[in-house]
């Protein structure tokens, strides 16, 4: 890993971090509790089990 060679100033520093980025969350359509909601793509399985509830994650009706 490369390290800097000297001190970075403050100001380059956060401007670097404030173009970091988080992408939204992909939902995908999931028949369970009597429709289709949308949930997470990693919960979608523990949803079609039972296993978690989807009433918290309907997008659709927001």
């Amino acid at each position: 890993m490369a390290v800097p060679k000297r001190r970075t100033s403050r100001s380059n520093t956060r401007h670097r971090r404030a173009n970091w980025r988080a992408d939204p969350v992909a939902l995908v359509p999931v028949r369970a509790a009597g429709g289709t909601v949308q949930v997470p793509r990693r919960q979608a399985r523990a949803v079609q089990r039972g296993l978690v509830d989807p009433v918290g994650h309907d997008r659709a009706g927001v």
